[in-house]
């Protein structure tokens, strides 16, 4: 987990689109790392029931590609696919009011978490994970966008961050072994927190995955030295919500949440290519020192600002001002 190459690959993976009235684009670079193992699910336009709803998700794995790769497959069906979800969303409850509402809502944050503990439970019989031949695990974050609410689920130290005009709306929070209810967790399934890692070792304390973590008798599946729930967040959708950004702590180890919304902020003054935008994050975080995968999804909502003339106007003036500072000529 610790390895690192002579030279960085620094070659981006890109992708881009548009639906539901939302933008979004991504990107994703392996770095200083031997491997890449990061992976990422990105879908504007959902199917069925779910026409009017999109999902996107990023997962950074550790010792190993296999559950990250397959978790980016399978978490979104594994979700959508449970009983309490398919019944929440077929019946279109979204415009009802009080404990309706209330019920639906609860309902899909159940289905969520019932996707996660059963794609994490069904990984258990995948022949290399079986044999003991693959330890790889996964964190994960992921967000179902609704016409009217936004569904964020966080397992690990990966990181979802919703801006609002004026601030940061809402963040989600690390789960890291030494945080008191995950260390009070580890420590009662007989675990111990050494160099702030479980046991020494792992740096986070939910994950899917890892399951010589995962084998303690007596204790349920969220109890063990490694849990895979997640931690659900509901927002409901605003005219004021501008961009949701999901990335892995290879940009979030660099950039607080503060600095990289600043950052987008100001590149969507100055241009509408958020897919440029996602580059010039991940090139940031590698300048500012970052030596992990880096991924980084953007989702833009239709409150985002437009492209200003006078930040354009601005921009090019620092851009000749540097050129003449470096070069001695306009």
């Amino acid at each position: 987990m610790g390895a690192f190459l002579d030279k960085p690959k620094t070659e981006k993976h890109n992708e881009s689109g548009t639906g539901n009235g939302l933008a979004y684009a991504l990107s994703s670079m392996q770095g200083w790392r031997i491997e890449m193992e990061d992976a990422h699910t990105a879908v504007a336009n959902l199917q069925g029931d779910l026409k009017d709803w999109a999902f996107f998700a990023v997962f950074d794995g550790h010792a190993g590609a296999k559950v990250s790769g397959h978790c980016s497959q399978h978490l979104l069906p594994s979700i959508t696919s449970g009983e309490k979800f398919k019944q929440a969303t077929s019946k279109e409850k979204e415009k009802a009011n009080g404990d309706v509402e209330e019920e639906y809502l609860e309902n899909i944050k159940q289905g969520i978490m019932s996707g996660f503990l059963g794609l994490d439970e069904s990984m258990r019989q995948m022949p290399e994970v079986a044999s003991g031949e693959d330890k790889s695990g996964t964190t994960a974050v992921c967000a179902f966008i609704s016409p009217t609410h936004i569904f964020v689920a966080n397992c690990g130290d990966s990181r979802a961050v919703l801006y609002r005009s004026g601030g940061i709306g809402f963040s989600t929070l690390d789960h890291k072994p030494f945080n008191p209810t995950e260390k009070e967790r580890i420590q009662n399934a007989g675990g111990s927190v050494m160099i702030q890692r479980v046991n020494g070792s792992l740096a986070v304390s939910r994950a899917l995955g890892d399951f010589e973590y995962k084998n303690v008798e007596g204790k349920g599946p969220c109890e063990q030295l490694v849990s895979p729930e997640p931690e659900i967040y509901l927002e409901r959708r605003t005219e004021e919500d501008e961009f949701l950004v999901l990335a892995c702590d290879g940009i979030w180890d660099v950039m607080s949440n503060e600095e990289l919304c600043a950052f987008v902020r100001s590149r969507l003054l100055v241009s509408d290519d958020i897919e440029a935008i996602t580059n010039h994050v991940v090139d940031t975080c590698f300048y500012k020192g970052s030596r992990d995968n880096m991924s980084i999804v953007l989702i833009v909502f239709p409150g985002a600002p437009k492209v200003s003339e006078e930040a354009v106007k601005k921009e090019k003036e620092l851009e000749q001002l540097i050129r003449k500072e470096l070069t001695g000529f306009e």
